[in-house]
């Protein structure tokens, strides 16, 4: 499975902004998709996460009510909408699929990862 993620670039605080992740290759085994975020001189950090359907999913404390993750199986593409951007949003956005059914709420690692797209927040 190959994920390929696009749609970041700069952005004024408040703005909004919104990132794809195309997954290619051998993809009827991926159940749950998400987005993870590292910043300069931080760890990698956990943003959202969407079930294989869609009728769940899962924010980080600092980003709900502004993020919105979706996903279209029929383009085999999950999303990620910020809104109301802040500075702090500013790192590089990897988007993540797994295999395992069960969600990453009971410590299932995610199996593939894309390249990363970097989010620049101004203020």
């Amino acid at each position: 499975v190959q994920l390929q993620a696009s749609g970041g670039g700069l952005v004024q605080a408040g703005g909004s902004l919104s990132l794809s992740c195309a997954a290619s290759g051998s993809i009827f085994p991926i159940n749950e998709m998400g987005w993870y975020r590292q910043a300069p001189g931080k760890e990698r950090e956990f943003v959202a996460a969407i079930s294989r359907g869609g009728s769940t999913t899962y924010y980080a404390d600092p980003v709900k009510g502004r993020f919105s993750i979706s996903r279209d199986n029929a383009k085999n593409t999950v999303y990620l909408q910020i809104y109301s951007a802040k500075p702090e949003d500013t790192a590089v956005y990897y988007c993540a699929a797994k295999q395992d059914p069960q969600p990453y709420t009971t410590g299932s690692r995610y199996d593939y990862w894309g390249q990363g797209t970097q989010v620049t927040v101004s203020s």
